[in-house]
């Protein structure tokens, strides 16, 4: 289920940090993740940590937590 929209799609990944299924839109033109601003350091960290494209879910917690940490 998008969870933006609320549709139902198909899952066409698995999560590298919490093995979810997932569906990755950027090949579609539109993913969940577009919303999600995450800085320059942070793409580059999760980029060389990580092979493939993180949920959604995955994602909000990881900015969460790096803004937590700011602070």
């Amino acid at each position: 289920m998008n969870e933006n929209t609320g549709i139902s799609v198909e899952s066409n990944a698995a999560c590298p940090r919490c093995s979810q299924p997932f569906h990755c839109g950027a090949d579609d033109a539109r993913c969940d993740c577009f919303d999600l601003t995450l800085d320059a350091p942070m793409r580059e960290q999760l980029a060389s940590q990580y092979a493939g494209c993180l949920c959604i879910a995955c994602l909000r917690e990881l900015k969460q937590r790096a803004t937590a940490g700011k602070t």
